[in-house]
């Protein structure tokens, strides 16, 4: 089974930045998606960011368009989260969740596409 491990969330002031990473575990696979999610206290969990792990091409939520950069390290089987110009509504905790399989990339966008989750970790910016 893939094991999801998120770690990097912290506490940060409006504007500052954190970097989220994601480290697989098991097995591994040469061709799925690795997304990030997250969700709010009393929100639905919503999408922020995916990439396709062997190609590289990345989608975004309009909210963080400019400001996440989701990135991948092939040899480390890790995915990143770097997060720029944070604002007090991305306050959540953010998980991270991986596919086994081919998926279109608009299904990037959709927790149920993911077959794995990690066990979240918390960000939370201030004002």
């Amino acid at each position: 089974q893939v094991q999801l491990v998120e770690s990097g969330g912290g506490l940060v002031q409006a504007g500052g930045s954190l970097r989220l990473s994601c480290a697989t575990s098991g097995r591994t696979f040469s061709y799925y998606a690795m997304g990030w999610f997250r969700q709010a206290p009393g929100k639905e969990r919503e999408f922020v960011a995916a990439i396709n792990w062997s190609v590289g091409s990345t989608a975004y939520a309009d909210s963080v368009k400019g400001r996440l950069t989701i990135s991948r390290d092939n040899a480390k089987n890790t995915v990143f989260l770097q997060m720029n110009s944070l604002k007090p509504e991305d306050t959540a905790v953010y998980y991270c969740a991986a596919k086994s399989g081919y998926i279109g990339t608009y299904y990037y966008r959709t927790a149920s596409s993911y077959d794995y989750w990690g066990q979240g970790t918390q960000v939370t910016v201030s004002s």
